[in-house]
């Protein structure tokens, strides 16, 4: 074989994607904790946001916020940006707006939709608009008799114009209440999201699928046609989120069959993320208030990362 006739077939190979396996894909999933603006919102109940609000919100404590998470996001990354990142706790598009700022070098777009959630945060989808398009996207309503709750958000993405990804990002209902008494509540969520993987797998068989969020629960396998990736680290004593001196996976990721053996997750939890647990020993995240006491920390949840060698 002659060498330009090498060369050609080389470009052949690299332009059809045949040469080199794509970029590792890698998801964020972070619930970061009451991030409302200072304005307030006529349809929601942002009171306690405000600057005169229990929680005294100011503009400075609001874009201190933002830097925080964004300091989060850039030191998971690196140099290089999540492909996706699945965000908790967000009042509006606003606050997506001003931290998409503060991450322009890494050219993130989002998803958004209000919700009916009676503390007024929903859920979002940021994502690397070089290397993903949006082909379509829709809130997914959780009817609980008259409670309100949170959406869960759907996207339909293109991975760096091959591959298709369903996302989903949920934040169910919280155990406030009670576990027991408020378990219907989760459930009837998962039916939404079950209900959606139903739908997805009817049309593509072999779809992937990745729904990420904060279940409020520990970690289970109880959606079909999914794996949950943190039962593992649930096994060996690790959390996302600590209460009265116990960690909890409370925020996890599902992932469908096509990209299990090439997948791994880890719980992001460095050293300032955290701070001493002087009632219950050991550390905890470093949260943004205790209680009404502004603390100027992260959030109370930590954040969990999804890689993918595909």
């Amino acid at each position: 074989m002659t060498f330009p006739r090498l060369i050609l077939m080389v470009l052949f190979s690299i332009e059809c994607g045949f040469l080199f396996a794509q970029d590792p894909l890698t998801i964020i999933s972070y619930n970061v904790e009451n991030l409302f603006d200072c304005q307030h919102d006529t349809l929601k109940d942002d009171y306690s946001f405000l600057p005169d609000g229990m929680h005294h919100w100011t503009n400075y404590r609001y874009h201190t916020k933002l830097d925080r998470i964004a300091q989060v996001l850039v030191n998971i990354s690196g140099w290089e940006s999540a492909t996706l990142v699945g965000l908790c706790e967000v009042e509006n598009a606003r606050c997506l707006s001003d931290l998409c700022y503060r991450l322009k070098r890494f050219h993130y777009k989002y998803v958004h939709y209000e919700s009916d959630d009676e503390r007024g945060v929903d859920v979002a989808l940021l994502y690397d608009s070089t290397k993903v398009k949006v082909l379509k996207s829709k809130p997914l309503k959780v009817n609980l008799n008259g409670d309100k709750t949170r959406d869960v958000l759907y996207a339909c993405c293109l991975i760096n114009q091959r591959d298709t990804i369903h996302a989903m990002v949920c934040h169910l209902p919280s155990q406030l209440g009670g576990g027991a008494t408020t378990h219907w509540k989760r459930q009837a969520a998962k039916q939404v999201i079950q209900q959606q993987i139903d739908s997805i797998y009817s049309i593509q068989p072999e779809a992937t699928i990745v729904v990420m969020g904060d279940m409020n629960s520990e970690a289970k396998d109880d959606l079909q046609g999914v794996k949950n990736l943190v039962i593992g680290l649930a096994k060996e004593g690790k959390g996302t989120h600590k209460y009265h001196g116990i960690w909890s996976c409370l925020d996890q990721f599902y992932l469908s069959s096509r990209l299990l053996e090439k997948a791994n997750v880890r719980i992001f939890s460095p050293e300032w993320l955290l701070e001493e647990d002087s009632k219950y020993l050991d550390h905890q995240p470093k949260r943004t208030y205790v209680g009404y006491r502004y603390h100027d920390g992260y959030s109370d949840h930590l954040p969990i990362v999804l890689r993918v060698e595909w």
